[in-house]
């Protein structure tokens, strides 16, 4: 038995990515760009939880490597947790969903603790991500998942999914399962490359603690946090006072990421096409009164802030277009400092002083990507 019980994790940090080229598919909320899907199945039992870690500070890294090729992709991501039998929960969901924001809240409150014996409920989880996760059934959607453990499944449930059946039912719907193996289990390591073939997507093999984690840092990277913290005081929550709460809270911890993962995040929503968010999922005024998915007027009352509630319509609507040209001036600004920032890090990288470790999870998760979303 490889396994050891680690601290629980509780550290803020963030990271996943993607990339794609453009093609003529109608997406909701970006007409104009090719729908990306992306579940990463995660094993959260205590042995993994220096490669959690890693993943939760690489988030917006790796979503930024989509951007890169295809900035009008509509990206959506799931991520399903598992553990097994006995444990605090054997398999944990976080559907489909372009709300990356909402995926990288929940991704950081993950801990890695529970396990102890070798196998763990692989299965279900893979049969989790195929059957249960609301893919899109467009046939030009790229669907993409990344198993990432370090145990091989139990086959001896009874009545439990086998992942031969479940990969067959991935093939049906063109999902492509890529099977990432942290450490060197022969016994893991056997299924593993079986998942990657059956799935018809890539084997790959990685350190235990998921691989040397770089951050690349910039002269230009206080600058960026410093104008988001700008950009973020435009927004206007509004809506049930559950969703208010939603976005506030999607702010917070966005403002208590390390520096890299804002900076990563800044990247993200300066790059991206068509519809702009300042934080994704929605019930930003000024932004969704931009995306033309809310009219000013349809907004009651009450499910407006304290600020704006009992003004005239005239009131509301000098505010509303106050916030939305001041947003607009520092977006502005925002593009051509993620410019500077890009250039100097392709500078460094020429220089083979800003390059990262081939091995690591999101340099993996990326390359892969990029291969298979060309």
């Amino acid at each position: 038995m490889h396994r050891h019980p680690r601290l629980l994790l509780t550290s803020f940090a963030a990271g996943l990515a993607m990339t794609a080229l453009a093609s003529p598919v109608l997406a909701e909320g970006n007409p104009n760009g090719e729908r990306i899907e992306v579940a990463f199945v995660l094993d959260t039992t205590g042995s993994m939880a220096d490669l959690i870690d890693g993943a939760k500070r690489k988030i917006w890294s790796i979503a930024n490597t989509i951007i890169d090729v295809n900035p009008n992709a509509d990206i959506r991501m799931a991520l399903v947790a598992y553990r097994d039998k006995g444990d605090e929960y054997v398999v944990k969901t976080f559907d489909m969903s372009s709300d990356v924001q909402g995926l990288y809240g929940n991704l950081i409150k993950l801990k890695a603790d529970g396990g102890g014996d070798t196998p763990e409920s692989v299965n279900e989880a893979l049969d989790t991500s195929v059957r249960k996760l609301k893919w899109s059934k467009d046939e030009k959607t790229k669907r993409i998942v990344f198993l990432v453990g370090d145990a091989p499944p139990h086959m001896d449930y009874a009545n439990a999914p086998k992942y031969s059946e479940v990969l067959k039912r991935a093939k049906e719907d063109a999902i492509t399962v890529n099977a990432v193996q942290a450490g060197d289990d022969p016994d893991t390591t056997k299924i593993w490359r079986e998942i990657a073939q059956l799935g018809h997507g890539r084997y790959i093999a990685i350190p235990q603690d998921g691989g040397r984690i770089t951050i690349i840092e910039t002269p230009f990277d206080g600058d960026i946090i410093i104008l988001q913290q700008k950009i973020d005081k435009t927004v206007i929550p509004y809506g049930s006072g559950a969703k208010q709460t939603d976005l506030r809270t999607k702010m917070e911890t966005k403002a208590m990421a390390p520096a890299s993962v804002q900076v990563d995040n800044s990247r993200y929503y300066s790059k991206k096409g068509g519809a702009k968010e300042v934080v994704t999922g929605g019930g930003d005024l000024v932004t969704d009164v931009k995306n033309g998915t809310q009219k000013l007027d349809a907004v009651k009352d009450a499910e407006l802030p304290e600020n704006l509630r009992g003004k005239s319509r005239e009131e509301k609507q000098a505010l509303l277009d106050q916030q939305t040209q001041e947003r607009g001036k520092l977006e502005d600004t925002m593009v051509e400092l993620v410019k500077k920032r890009d250039a100097y890090i392709a500078d460094q990288a020429t220089k083979k002083t800003a390059s990262g470790g081939t091995d690591s999870f999101d340099m993996v998760v990326k390359e892969t990507l990029r291969d298979q979303l060309k």
